[in-house]
């Protein structure tokens, strides 16, 4: 996994580790021999999600706007910090634009200013998005094509990255983002293949969705998207340096849909709205050649991905189609 770096024995604090990607990487940081911390609001994190290693971790319940930085580091040092406390979704930023901006932006200032007082000698990797580059401009996206957010996740995203490399630049720090495309899996509640799986749960003979059905996405199953933040934190350069992370391949959304309803075995009529989401852009597909130069490759497929979090499904919900 990462070869040159031994997580045994490090100290790694979590924020947002009880959410869906955080979870995943606080399982495999554990496996990986590290002593984790987690810091989660549990507002839409779940100690349900870490009761696989809730004897091997530290939970505090708290709110990422609210933490003492610099007296909790001094009580709790860590080696590494994975930052994905956060509003992680656009719809809720279009309603609320206040709460996402202190949410995404102030609370990483805040983190980046009191590791700067401290001096900390450690690493910290930032959760951001693929919403930073809005519309992008061509595809496969690089991480040095233009960003223009067309939403307040994006634009919050976008600064507190922006923060991150300054003070990296300014202070020293070792820091760098990884930039999320359409993650999905297991513990996921939100986004576009928990909503067809509820859709289809509610009603196997019509499914209604959102556009034409042409809209691109680079499909990142959630254990790649652990995978590699660890990878970045153990490798790259950290001088503030941003990561596009996804799987390298694209798939509609139709595609997506007809799969899921292929691997539960129905035939709904599919209606589309011929309107998009506010804030969705129409394509998100990725280049990773940054992240594979640090040996960074996916392992999970996009059928064996989405036969997961049907099982997860079933399990969760008690969904039956049969």
């Amino acid at each position: 996994m990462t070869e040159e770096f031994s997580w045994t024995g490090k100290s790694v604090l979590v924020t947002g580790g009880a959410g869906f990607i955080g979870s995943h990487l606080v399982e495999l940081l554990v496996a990986a021999g590290a002593r984790v911390t987690v810091l989660d609001t549990l507002a839409s994190g779940r100690r349900d999600n870490l009761v696989s290693v809730s004897d091997s971790i530290t939970l505090t319940q708290q709110d990422i706007r609210r933490v003492a930085w610099t007296q909790h580091l001094s009580t709790h040092p860590a080696d590494v910090i994975f930052h994905l406390a956060a509003n992680a979704y656009v719809p809720p930023s279009v309603a609320f634009p206040s709460f996402d901006f202190e949410t995404n932006c102030v609370a990483t200032f805040r983190l980046l200013e009191a590791l700067r007082t401290m001096q900390w000698p450690g690493r910290l990797v930032f959760a951001s998005s693929a919403a930073v580059y809005g519309n992008a401009v061509r595809a496969p996206i690089r991480e040095d094509d233009p960003t223009v957010p067309i939403s307040p996740y994006g634009a919050g995203k976008l600064a507190a990255e922006r923060y991150l490399a300054i003070y990296g630049a300014l202070y020293g720090l070792e820091v760098a983002s990884v930039r999320f495309f359409s993650a999905y899996g297991p513990r996921q509640r939100k986004q576009v293949v928990f909503d067809l799986l509820s859709k289809l749960r509610d009603n196997r003979r019509s499914l209604v969705i959102h556009g034409d059905g042409t809209q691109v996405r680079d499909f990142l199953y959630v254990k790649d998207a652990a995978l590699s933040a660890m990878t970045v934190a153990a490798r790259a350069p950290m001088s503030g340096e941003a990561y596009n992370v996804g799987a390298g391949r694209e798939y509609t959304i139709d595609i997506l849909a007809k799969s899921l309803c292929e691997q539960l075995g129905v035939s709904p009529e599919i209606r589309y709205t011929g309107v998009n989401r506010p804030g969705d852009p129409e394509k998100l597909v990725v280049d990773i050649t940054r992240l594979k130069s640090l040996g960074y490759q996916p392992r999970f497929d996009f059928e064996e991905g989405l036969a997961t979090v049907v099982e997860w499904f079933r399990e969760t919900t008690g969904a039956s189609w049969e």
